[in-house]
């Protein structure tokens, strides 16, 4: 059995939805945005899920809602404190989407969030999944959620060998949904489908098949097909960049510049970098080698190598500034992709400028 399945295959959903929130309640995982589903937690919460696994989310979710509680402390915040707030969760674009959709709400709606599929689909950042999940969850609203778990869930279970990545059977599994959603529990059937995925219907390794509520109605455990659904198209190759970053130190400060407004991390600070071979971006008292990285971002890898720079003076080039280390900690937002090189940061920096040739940190290379 291969491609778009007949009525048999989806009709097996129809009998899905009592097992299925019967097992979501004996088996959820006690979440915060859970406990308190506002559209705002439920908001915050799944664009904070998008690309990133539920454990890194919490404590960055948590410090999150202290600081901004409601759309109206995130539309006003200034950009800098978000992205530092949002520094290491990645995809950074997804914070100032948020921040452009509080200020939507703010001035669209008065302050309140849009409580209609189509008012929620309107803000900037939310795609048709997201709209879901805030419309079924927070509003009750029979609307599904359709993503990465659910397509897998949903194509193990009917048998559908279709390229999950095309729209249309994207279209064609949410409309299946819709009619066996319960009306009664549109959330909880929704965020069933998506525990079940991350938890039993597993997507890398083998599915967790005996633990599954919809273990008898799955054409895929039938068939043993569970290792080739979903279908999905193979993934291209990344470009590779190598990349000279400069660990530049003055005193007890670091060298950051602010990368552009558009492109790859748009906005944030970063040590200064450029393609392989760069000539050292300012006059130096002492070099030296310093750490190694990689980092993977969804089309490009950076392989980097790093030299460590003392500065002679504290001249820099227009637009960048020196942080200390409480400045560094507190201030500004230098992303993960340079994690690498924070343990040879703050090395240096917590010698207080008694100089970078007098320090250890040359062995960490």
């Amino acid at each position: 059995m291969s491609g778009t399945p007949g009525t048999e295959g989806y009709g097996a959903l129809e009998a899905l939805p009592l097992p299925l929130i019967q097992w979501y309640r004996e088996n959820a995982r006690i979440l915060p945005w859970r406990s308190d589903p506002t559209p705002y937690h439920v908001w915050v919460s799944e664009i904070m899920l998008q690309q990133t696994r539920v454990a890194a989310v919490l404590d960055y979710y948590r410090r999150f809602l202290e600081e901004l509680p409601d759309v109206a402390a995130l539309a006003a915040a200034e950009e800098d404190r978000l992205m530092k707030l949002w520094q290491g969760l990645g995809y950074y674009s997804r914070a100032r989407n948020l921040q452009r959709a509080a200020r939507q709400i703010m001035e669209e709606h008065g302050g309140r969030f849009p409580d209609t599929y189509e008012g929620i689909r309107a803000l900037a950042g939310v795609g048709d999944y997201t709209a879901g999940a805030i419309a079924s969850i927070a509003f009750g609203l029979p609307v599904p959620a359709v993503d990465g778990n659910v397509l897998r869930v949903v194509s193990r279970i009917t048998g559908d060998g279709s390229d999950i990545t095309r729209p249309e059977t994207k279209r064609r599994m949410g409309q299946a949904l819709r009619q066996v959603m319960p009306l009664e529990a549109p959330g909880e059937f929704n965020q069933a489908l998506m525990e079940l995925g991350a938890t039993v219907c597993l997507p890398n390794g083998a599915p967790l098949c005996g633990e599954c509520p919809a273990k008898e109605l799955c054409a895929a455990r039938r068939e043993k097909r569970t290792d080739q659904l979903p279908v999905k198209p193979p993934k291209k190759a990344r470009r590779v960049e190598e990349r000279t970053v400069f660990l530049i130190f003055y005193e007890n400060r670091v060298a950051l510049r602010r990368r552009p407004g558009r492109g790859l991390l748009a906005g944030l600070w970063e040590y200064p970098n450029e393609l392989s071979p760069a000539p050292c971006p300012v006059e130096a008292a002492a070099l030296a080698d310093g750490p190694a990285g990689k980092h993977i971002f969804t089309h490009i890898e950076w392989h980097m190598t790093s030299r460590l720079v003392e500065a002679a003076s504290a001249a820099l080039p227009e637009g960048w500034v020196w942080a200390d280390k409480a400045a560094l900690e507190s201030e500004y937002a230098v992303p993960n992709a340079f994690s690498a090189f924070r343990r040879a940061v703050e090395a240096r920096l917590e010698r207080e400028g008694d100089g970078l040739w007098q320090s250890s940190i040359f062995d960490m290379a």
